[in-house]
């Protein structure tokens, strides 16, 4: 059997990544693997120089794009996470101009972070509120300086790149392909690369692949239900390095016959949870979208079990100030946590009284007036965390015993997002 055009071309991504970077570690994980009854791999794309798989196809790209012979002595890029951080760091490599376009929020560290793995080599320019702003400034800049423009997931050279993940695995596993393979997907890039380089390798059977993506941003899964590319018109941008509305083009055409039962959707909340507990047990530090593929874990369950799994980690440029946020999240999740918008009596003892309703093991995580003008009734902002899921049952009877007048706001998003 011949080794394919697509499967050579992967081959020689990953030989020349061998310049920047040795191949990343492939790590049974003995937690995850007692926890699941199965042996458990982490391919560890955290490990990178820029600590994401997206340095394989942002330098892919720039070296196909120079060994073509063209005259381009610059690229371009728009993105204000680790396709930035790659490009950055391709560009240094290679000692040509790049320019980056962000958003006007984009956070500081991550500006930092891009300008150190770049140097000298890039410019950064801030454009806009979003990233289409980002992505329309990027495209106008390549038209009139001609610049190559190096997309973040939708192209083959860079799905060639991230392909290279596929290799890599393959040759620490001995030659031989695992049982299942577990996949997170934002754009599709590397997504579509693993998946195509098994489906026309010669050499190796194809694993079980299942895809992840974050429940408040299901591109793919939408997508493949409705037989054609999706836009989704709302999403949850907490999984910032997966939460995209629309898959890449190329990387659906490759997707597009995916069983949608294979694509787990990651609730936000248990993916905090899934965060949490590989830093306090692991000692790993993941970003939202690189914990996804952990995450699915609890979603499998005993498909797993017996078996030799790889998962996928896509990254870990994780900003410790989101860590609050993660922790609420993953208690609310559990259960643990929950917010109320309740009236009580303005009298004096009132508030003395509403305590002794309270457990043992409820504490008052939050108390607030919302209007402190009111002279019967006070309008209060209340948040109550409890060492166990059901001790909320109680509480609710004692408030209903008690006439106390509450709404529970914990899962209304417009009111948390206002008041929380």
């Amino acid at each position: 059997m011949t080794t394919t055009e697509f499967t050579s071309r992967v081959a020689r991504a990953e030989e020349a990544l061998r310049q920047l970077f040795p191949a990343t570690p492939l790590q049974l994980n003995e937690h995850l693997s007692a926890k699941y009854g199965a042996r458990i791999y982490l391919k560890r794309e955290d490990l990178t120089p820029v600590r994401s798989y997206k340095i394989r196809g942002a330098f892919t790209f720039m070296r196909k794009h120079l060994e073509s012979g063209a005259e381009t002595a610059s690229f371009c890029c728009a993105s204000a996470g680790n396709h930035a951080q790659g490009f950055a760091f391709a560009c240094r490599h290679f000692g040509l101009k790049g320019r980056i376009f962000m958003p006007v929020t984009t956070p500081q560290q991550k500006i930092q972070k891009t300008r150190i793995f770049g140097g000298d080599a890039i410019e950064i320019e801030l454009v806009g509120d979003f990233f289409d702003d980002c992505y329309a400034a990027a495209k106008a800049y390549s038209a009139s300086s001609g610049a190559a423009m190096v997309p973040p997931f939708d192209h083959e050279d860079i799905i060639e790149g991230q392909a290279s993940v596929a290799l890599e695995m393959i040759q620490q596993l001995g030659g031989e392909a695992p049982d299942m393979i577990i996949l997170p997907v934002g754009g599709g890039g590397l997504s579509s690369g693993v998946t195509r380089y098994f489906d026309e390798s010669p050499h190796h059977r194809r694993p079980d692949i299942r895809y992840v993506e974050p429940l408040g941003a299901p591109s793919l899964q939408t997508s493949l239900l409705a037989g054609k590319l999706v836009r989704l018109p709302q999403l949850d941008g907490f999984v910032d390095g997966a939460a995209v509305a629309e898959i890449g083009h190329i990387p659906f055409a490759t997707l597009r016959h995916a069983d949608p039962g294979k694509v787990v959707l990651s609730p936000e909340g248990r993916l905090c949870q899934t965060m949490l507990e590989m830093l306090n047990i692991e000692g790993i530090v993941l970003e939202p979208a690189g914990a996804l593929a952990i995450d699915a874990l609890r979603s499998l369950g005993n498909e797993v079990r017996g078996k030799t799994v790889v998962l996928v980690v896509s990254g870990s440029n994780f900003d410790f100030e989101r860590l609050p946020d993660v922790k609420e999240r993953a208690l609310r999740y559990e259960g643990l946590k929950k917010y109320f918008i309740l009236r009580l009596a303005q009298r004096p003892g009132a508030l003395r009284d509403f305590l002794a309703l309270l457990g043992p093991d409820d504490d008052i995580a939050r108390f607030e007036y919302l209007k402190k003008s009111a002279r019967d009734f006070g309008s209060i902002l209340l948040g109550i965390e409890t060492k166990a899921p059901e001790n909320f049952a109680a509480i609710f009877e004692r408030f209903e015993t008690n006439g106390i007048r509450y709404q529970d706001i914990t899962d209304n998003q417009i009111m948390a997002d206002l008041l929380i």
